[in-house]
């Protein structure tokens, strides 16, 4: 450490995950890490969003005043909450079945979604 330092050249991530974003903000700042969030624009003015992910990890060793990346919970309006970051599931459905009969033009088949009047009786 140099004289006029700000502390150890080397912090701890703290784990954020779980906290208000008010609280995040203060105790990254306590511990020597700067907070960003690319999905929240306006990351400076949340106060009761909870972060629901980080990176780095928790305990990681960084820089002072390096960037700790943080996720938070979809609030109302943004597909009911709780849900984080979406990605794909697997497996995905199947090339033939429903999705094939609704991707190809043409008349329904009798009795798949077509008018009465359009089914054929045996």
């Amino acid at each position: 450490m140099t004289p006029g330092s700000a502390g150890p050249p080397e912090v701890r991530v703290p784990r954020l995950v779980g906290l208000m974003a008010a609280d995040a903000r203060s105790t990254a700042a306590g511990c020597g890490v700067r907070l960003v969030a690319g999905d929240r624009p306006r990351f400076h003015e949340l106060v009761v969003d909870y972060v629901v992910r980080q990176y780095p990890a928790p305990g990681t060793e960084v820089p002072r005043d390096a960037a700790v990346t943080v996720w938070f919970d979809a609030g109302p309006g943004e597909g009911g909450g709780g849900a984080g970051v979406r990605e794909p599931r697997l497996p995905e459905p199947s090339d033939g079945g429903l999705r094939r009969e609704l991707d190809e033009p043409g008349q329904p088949e009798a009795g798949v979604g077509g008018r009465p009047e359009q089914a054929v009786s045996p």
